[in-house]
């Protein structure tokens, strides 16, 4: 089920140039469930996740974690070993950067620790939000609440993981 929502997604939004890359990235996902409480899209390039950035923890089916405003799910990248992101070109267009406005503070509401909210810059110049240290980031097949679609699931080289309110990698899957 989670393929086909994917493969709609891709015929919609893509032209075949990233097609291989997409459908890849569908197969490494398929198997990772969904339920979780995150909620409705949003990509790096458009308006509400762009302007004001604030992190919030919601209850899942791997505990309390990390999401967005609007209670979508965030991952972090296990090849992001400093606050500085390895993930551009196709990498980013599977798994977005949740991005802010360069003067943006970014808000930590409920169980999210401000101390541990911070920024990096992109090599497009890009504000990313971080948090702990790790680049934050979406999965661009979760589309509703309540998805986290691709879990534990090593992708791009490397593991991506939802995140708990410590800032640290949940490893279960």
């Amino acid at each position: 089920m989670a393929h086909m929502r994917l493969i709609t997604w891709i015929r919609r939004n893509y032209w075949r140039g990233n097609l291989t890359t997409v459908l890849f990235l569908a197969a490494a996902c398929g198997g990772a469930g969904s339920a979780a409480s995150a909620s409705p899209s949003s990509t790096a390039s458009s308006d509400s996740s762009m302007h004001h950035a604030a992190l919030d923890v919601q209850n899942s089916r791997f505990g309390q974690i990390l999401v967005d405003v609007q209670g979508r799910a965030l991952y972090l990248f296990a090849a992001d070993k400093t606050k500085d992101s390895t993930c551009y070109d196709a990498c980013a267009t599977a798994w977005p950067p949740m991005i802010a406005d360069k003067a943006a503070t970014i808000d930590a509401m409920h169980g999210a620790i401000a101390s541990l909210t911070g920024t990096t810059t992109r090599k497009d110049g890009a504000v990313q939000v971080t948090y702990n240290g790790h680049p934050l980031y979406y999965f661009v097949g979760d589309k509703k609440p309540g998805e986290i679609e691709c879990q534990a699931v090593v992708n791009f080289g490397a593991a991506w993981y939802v995140v708990d309110p410590n800032g640290n990698a949940i490893t279960k899957s």
